[in-house]
């Protein structure tokens, strides 16, 4: 729904654009004015999206009020004075109507600002797609495991393989230490993503990324260290590496 007001110092036409919008759908109306101060105490407490103001008006005209504005509106000029249109569209205006305007001028004027309005919608939930995306790359970077009394954050990729210790499953980092969690072996296979780690024996998952050889019955890691290679698990492992990974 896009929120408007309406200034116009003469009644009558102040009278047309409030039913106007008052038979739009998505324009809801908060306000009508007489005056720019009128508009300006009604900004200072309600959320507006779009203001069709009059320009010619005492104390201050509507050019000068749309120069006074500090936060960002839809504008639509009405007005009976065509020349001051390239000031209006100066100031960034959508749209600017002569009167007498019909409806049909006002409903154009409209569906201007409520393509706009959609616009700014959709880029804003696209970006918050996009940061939302983001983030939950930023988490799949890491598991979480307890250790020691306390949650550890371990990075995925630097994990070289993890070896099962009963109830209890051993990380092996890269920088050579490693970190005993308890967690059986079986649900840390769930946990990892699937396209980089490999169930290779009943007792270890490796980081197919850390592989730097293998034979028949073991598997050598960039580390320096090797794993067995269990028969069970010999034919998933020959796919994955015969497919060119």
């Amino acid at each position: 729904m896009v929120r408007c007001i309406a200034i116009d110092d003469e009644p009558l036409a102040l009278r047309q654009i409030k039913s106007y919008i008052e038979r739009t759908e998505n324009l809801e109306l908060v306000a009508h004015c007489r005056n720019a101060y009128e508009a300006q105490q009604v900004l200072e407490k309600q959320s507006v999206d779009l203001i069709f103001v009059d320009i010619n008006m005492p104390d201050m005209n509507g050019l000068d009020f749309v120069r006074s504005l500090t936060s960002m509106h839809y504008i639509v000029f009405t007005t009976a004075h065509a020349e001051f249109a390239l000031e209006g569209f100066k100031l960034n205006a959508i749209d600017y109507l002569l009167k007498p305007f019909s409806y049909e001028e006002f409903m154009k004027a409209s569906q201007k600002v409520m393509s706009l309005v959609d616009l700014v919608e959709r880029c804003h939930a696209a970006e918050s797609a996009i940061a939302q995306n983001e983030a939950e790359e930023a988490d799949k970077e890491f598991i979480s495991v307890k250790a020691d009394y306390k949650t550890q954050l371990v990075k995925i990729a630097d994990i070289v393989y993890l070896e099962s210790a009963g109830e209890y499953v051993r990380l092996h980092i890269e920088d050579n230490t490693t970190i005993t969690t308890l967690f059986r072996l079986k649900n840390m296979e769930t946990t990892l993503p699937q396209d980089t780690f490999l169930r290779v024996h009943r007792s270890y998952i490796v980081n197919l990324k850390r592989i730097t050889s293998y034979t028949r019955g073991r598997i050598f890691l960039d580390n320096g260290e090797y794993i067995p290679l269990g028969e069970n698990y010999k034919e998933r492992f020959f796919e994955y590496f015969n497919n060119g990974q």
